[in-house]
């Protein structure tokens, strides 16, 4: 695959879209075979190649240090459970499996209030909607739990003063993931795995027009 062509904007929207269910790759694999890359243009497809084929392991770095950081402020540490959760929700597969699993949890207790949280139904022209698709989230969009959580997740981290500290190892910790996929050097398993993941995933959206 090649990732000179693919623009910054096309990897964001496929991290956002893409599963995050994966399981991270090997330590060994991750912390071999480093290596200046020898133009520019060889970093940033580079950069765009690790930070889709490892993402998996950058999140779990990216939690491990901000933990790290958080284990002397408890109420920070809930701050930052709510922020995760709340980015979460941007993330077209965990928003509508978490509303899978929520509707079919409140079902069992009143099949009232879960048939009232069905999506409305769009219109669809040709096998296609007429916009583009809004993903809900218990009967709402999944903005308005994003922003609720982001508000009540600002105030606990107003609150246990520890906002800056924070900001301090989410630094650090973007630091190192950016240097490590600057100085990873991607094989061909990388391109071959992102090659075959990205084409499941448009498979599977194409089947379900």
């Amino acid at each position: 695959m090649d990732w000179d062509s693919v623009a910054a904007g096309d990897v964001i929207e496929a991290l956002r879209e893409v599963e995050w269910s994966t399981s991270p790759r090997s330590l060994a694999e991750f912390f071999s075979r480093f290596a200046f890359p020898r133009s520019f243009s060889k970093w940033m497809s580079r950069l765009k190649c690790n930070l889709y084929y490892y993402r998996t392991n950058y999140f779990i770095l990216l939690i491990f240090v901000l933990g790290l950081a958080l284990i002397t402020r408890p109420i920070a540490i809930i701050g930052a459970a709510l922020t995760a959760l709340s980015l979460a929700f941007l993330n077209d597969s965990f928003a509508a499996t978490f509303n899978e699993k929520a509707i079919r949890t409140i079902r069992q207790f009143s099949p009232h209030l879960a048939a009232k949280m069905r999506p409305p139904h769009m219109p669809v022209i040709r096998g296609r909607s007429a916009s583009r698709k809004t993903v809900y989230v218990c009967g709402q969009p999944r903005l308005v739990f994003v922003l609720l959580g982001l508000t009540a997740s600002f105030v606990l981290w107003f609150t246990s003063c520890g906002l800056l500290w924070v900001l301090y190892a989410l630094a650090t910790a973007l630091l190192m993931i950016m240097l490590h996929a600057s100085l990873r050097t991607p094989n061909l398993k990388a391109r071959l795995n992102t090659f075959r993941e990205e084409f499941r995933a448009v498979w599977r959206n194409y089947s379900e027009l």
